[in-house]
């Protein structure tokens, strides 16, 4: 299926579930006193990703400005696996173990997917630079 969107973008769909995992399936079983704690972080955490892909995906034509919002993806999803890890760690009981590892482990894969994205949009995806190369 062709690219004509962000929102076609595989990674950007897999943030986007894993999202709306954590926002139903594990914050709202976080304890009360994790509300300007955790369940504050993660909730912010969790969305960023899609919303900088989707912002980014807008410079895509230019390929450091892309690539700047790409890493910073990366960065929330690694801040997501240390969310969960905390989560499942510290709440397993309440959450689930299986449930937060599911969810480091999509954080983990589509920061690499990220990274992936980055490096092969340029001679991919930009015409203007692969006429220049």
């Amino acid at each position: 299926m062709a690219v004509v969107g962000f929102a076609d973008l595989n990674v950007y769909k897999s943030l986007y579930s894993a999202m709306l995992r954590v926002h139903k399936e594990v914050l709202p079983k976080l304890p009360s006193g994790e509300k300007f704690g955790l369940v504050d972080q993660a909730g912010r955490a969790s969305k960023s990703p899609c919303a900088l892909i989707a912002e980014g995906y807008a410079r895509r034509q230019f390929g450091k400005e892309w690539k700047k919002y790409l890493r910073e993806a990366m960065g929330e999803c690694n801040e997501m696996i240390v969310h969960m890890s905390m989560v499942r760690d510290l709440y397993g009981g309440l959450v689930g173990i299986d449930l937060c590892n599911e969810l480091i482990s999509v954080y983990d894969v589509s920061g690499k997917q990220l990274y992936r994205l980055g490096e092969s949009w340029d001679t991919t995806h930009n015409p203007q630079l692969i006429t220049q190369t």
